[in-house]
């Protein structure tokens, strides 16, 4: 990240983060999944505040994050079913890791 995020507050870090954040092809993470460095973002949680917590590197707070189940190392069964759907993901980047996160199903109405 070129800028220092330290001296970054919350909400300019968020703003930042957000404008990095893109929907990629699972294609196009595999090699990140490979070295071991995608993690899973659960539904229902935002990938922009899983982002901050390891720009910051909030070791206790990513812990309670991973220990409510709400962040995870992707698996082998994960990018299976990416790759076998074809999948595209949200998608930030806090080098070296890489954030992933399904997108929300919607119902038609």
């Amino acid at each position: 990240m070129a800028n220092d995020v330290s001296q970054m507050s919350d909400e300019e870090l968020r703003t930042h983060l957000h404008g990095e954040t893109a929907k990629l092809p699972w294609v196009d993470l595999q090699k990140h999944f490979a070295r071991g460095v995608v993690f899973k973002v659960a539904q229902g949680t935002d990938i922009l505040d899983v982002a901050i917590v390891m720009s910051r590197d909030d070791k206790d707070t990513l812990k309670k994050l991973i220990d409510a189940g709400k962040v995870s190392g992707a698996e082998i069964e994960d990018a299976k079913k990416w790759f076998d759907t074809d999948a595209s993901l949200w998608t930030v980047v806090i080098a070296p890791w890489v954030l992933v996160q399904e997108f929300e199903q919607k119902l038609d109405s």
